[in-house]
């Protein structure tokens, strides 16, 4: 809500300019989104910490394949190889213990389901709608909170058995939660950007890089316990990330270099936007819609 109000006060100033996306299609985002950071905590909460990190590696393959089969992407061998490399690292670096459990398991399952098609739609619908980061998170966020505060209360009490309501909040504990919202503006906002502006997959391997540098301040810093394998994981999750950024940037490089073909592919791809008429005639109530 806080990202909400915030984005609505910037488009009072005209920092950015609202556009209308269909409602259908931003409220199922929102909830899908919502319904995945609650799957995500609640793995963390059923799972040890080892499971609960193969859980975010897992997110990396489910999204190529689901992007493969759905989207028909194409990722060349040379990118499936960094990104085997970083898996391989962070796995190294960041898994101790793997216990597994049914519900545990399943809430996994979810939360993976649901977080990759969250983030490949965050970039299908800024790039098929033409809206940018700041527009779809302006017209999402409120679906996105309201499924949050429905769910997470009830979730807390049958959980728990505890009432969220009830809680005494102190000054201290107020001062923390008001600095979570105001850093979570700018994490809401980032993620959109990063995401429409290169991929899915590129997002996720900025994730892993952002688990490798918890782990090199928390040694630094902290003095947390840190040994030759952890160093190890890191130095290959490192090597990995630096080869897709190379090879990215090298097919980024071709592609320009062939602007014809790349015409060619977003003609083949225009369909999925919307519904064409006979005569090629697109519907109109269809044009900012992809459901």
């Amino acid at each position: 809500m806080v990202t909400f109000c915030t984005l609505h006060a910037a488009q009072r100033f005209n920092l950015f300019e609202n556009k209308s996306i269909d409602i259908k299609t931003v409220m199922l985002f929102g909830i899908l989104n919502g319904v995945s950071i609650g799957f995500l905590n609640l793995s963390l909460g059923f799972n040890s910490i080892g499971f609960y990190q193969m859980t975010k590696l897992a997110i990396i393959p489910f999204t190529v394949l689901l992007e493969t089969v759905f989207l028909k992407k194409q990722f060349s061998q040379k990118i499936k190889l960094s990104l085997f490399l970083l898996l391989v690292g962070v796995g190294i670096a960041s898994i101790t213990d793997l216990q597994l459990n049914f519900v545990g398991t399943i809430l996994s399952l979810l939360a993976i389901a649901t977080t990759c098609v969250g983030q490949i739609l965050t970039n299908t619908i800024q790039k098929r709608l033409n809206v940018s980061s700041t527009q779809l998170l302006y017209q999402s966020a409120p679906f996105q909170a309201a499924i949050l505060f429905v769910s997470g209360p009830l979730v807390d009490q049958f959980l728990t058995k505890q009432n969220v309501f009830a809680y005494k909040y102190s000054p201290i504990v107020l001062a923390f939660i008001i600095l979570s919202c105001i850093i979570s503006v700018s994490v809401n906002f980032s993620t959109f950007l990063v995401i429409g502006k290169t991929s899915p997959v590129t997002y996720q391997v900025l994730g892993h890089l952002k688990t490798c540098l918890v782990l090199a301040f928390g040694y630094t810093l902290l003095h947390d316990p840190f040994t030759d394998r952890n160093i190890l994981g890191i130095l290959i999750a490192i090597f990995g990330m630096g080869l897709y950024s190379y090879f990215c940037t090298q097919e980024n490089k071709k592609k320009q270099a062939d602007p014809l073909e790349c015409q060619m592919k977003d003609k083949e791809d225009k369909p999925f936007l919307a519904h064409e008429k006979e005569g090629h005639e697109v519907k109109s109530s269809d044009k900012n819609s992809i459901v």
